[in-house]
Formats: C-alpha cells, structure tokens, sequence
C-alpha cells in the first residue's frame, strides 16, 4: 500500500518528558525518550507535511525538514505548543508530567540531620490536549496518547471522552520491548467507535500506520 501523501498540512507534534525542577539540582521527571514522536514527526515530514516539533529534554537528533522547538517543563511545553496553532493536526505523543512543584528552591536542598522525609507541595500542570481539544483554533484533528499499566482500552477511552479527542493511541507500559526507551511499540488506536490495534512493530513503522489512519480521517 502507498504510504498516504500530507503534503499541504501543517502537523504539530509534542514529544518527550517534561521536567519539572525541585531545586537547582534535582527535578521530576518520567522514563519518556521521546522515540515515538520524534518517529511520527519524521514520517509527517517525509510524506510532505509542514511539521513543527515541540520537544521535551531527549538526546534524539532532530528530524530531517522538522522544525523543532525545544523545552524543559510542562509550562514550557505549553506556551510552545499553543504557539503552534494554528495547524491541521495536533500530536501529543509527550509524556507531559501532571504535576509539578509549587515553587522551586533557589538553592540545593540539604538533607538536615535527624530528618527521615522531605515533603514536597505539588500542584497540578495544565492539560495541554484539553486546551488545545478546547482552543478556538482547533486542528481539524486532537490525537492524544495514553500510557497505562492496566485496563489500557478503558483509561484511554475515558480519557478520549473527558478531552474531547478525537484519536488515542494508548499502550501499555512495564511490558519489556514496547513502550517507554524501547525502539518497538504496540498501540490500541481508539475513537467514539472504534479500536484498532497496530504492532507491535518499529515505532518509525507505528508512526506510519498512525498517519495513514489520520490522512483516511482527514479525507
């Protein structure tokens, strides 16, 4: 099958971990390497779209004919992301943290004697998909992905449901060859009627089944 063209579309991807700093030293963060979107990101931009990149802190090379926008933190990402609109399509592959700490200390923080915990005050990150799915300049296309340890099909559906998406790519991570730092993946593509699995296959392969699924939706 000939790989669907996306030439004349403006493809806006977010990929990565984002970290979120508790002092000059240390921050939170998650085990996303940022693989499968960098791998979509790429295709996009072979098969002929205009693609921007938002990513999070990852060693990957940038795509050829991508245009890339680095950052750090959720925040980061969400200026960024909302830069990027208006576009035809949005991807948010990145592990995007849901929270992050109320304020960073200016100064490493130093274990004192005698303390057996650290508390940290955390608060929640803005939801980067619900306000794009929300945004007054919509795409034409949310897809959002979901990694979950168990009940994949159903957290992903609920989450497809309270964003407003309208794809999700969920897969489970904690299973060895697939997910999180590997070069293989496998997804359970989802919308308001229907699932369909992909892989498990090279993520750069998922990346094109992915946007042929998205150009049959674009049709």
């Amino acid at each position: 099958m000939t790989a669907a063209s996306l030439a004349g579309l403006r493809i806006l991807v977010s990929a990565g971990p984002t970290y979120e700093d508790i002092d000059p030293a240390r921050f939170l963060g998650n085990r996303s390497s940022g693989k499968m979107g960098f791998a979509i990101a790429a295709e996009a931009a072979q098969r002929g779209a205009d693609v921007v990149l938002v990513a999070g802190p990852v060693h990957l090379p940038s795509p050829a004919q991508v245009r890339r926008v680095n950052v750090r933190s959720a925040a980061q990402m969400l200026v960024a992301v909302m830069k990027g609109l208006p576009c035809d399509v949005y991807i948010g592959a990145a592990a995007v943290a849901d929270f992050t700490p109320r304020s960073c200390s200016p100064g490493k923080i130093k274990k004192q004697p005698g303390q057996d915990t650290l508390v940290l005050e955390l608060v929640q990150t803005r939801d980067i998909l619900a306000e794009v799915a929300a945004h007054a300049q919509r795409p034409r296309l949310v897809v959002g992905f979901a990694a979950e340890t168990d009940n994949v099909a159903g957290y992903a559906r609920g989450k497809l449901q309270r964003k407003r998406l309208d794809l999700i790519c969920a897969n489970q991570v904690g299973v060895a060859g697939t997910g999180f730092e590997s070069d293989d993946n496998a997804l359970l593509v989802i919308d308001a009627d229907d699932e369909r699995a992909l892989g498990p296959a090279p993520k750069r392969a998922l990346a094109g089944q992915l946007l042929d699924l998205i150009a049959e939706r674009l049709a």
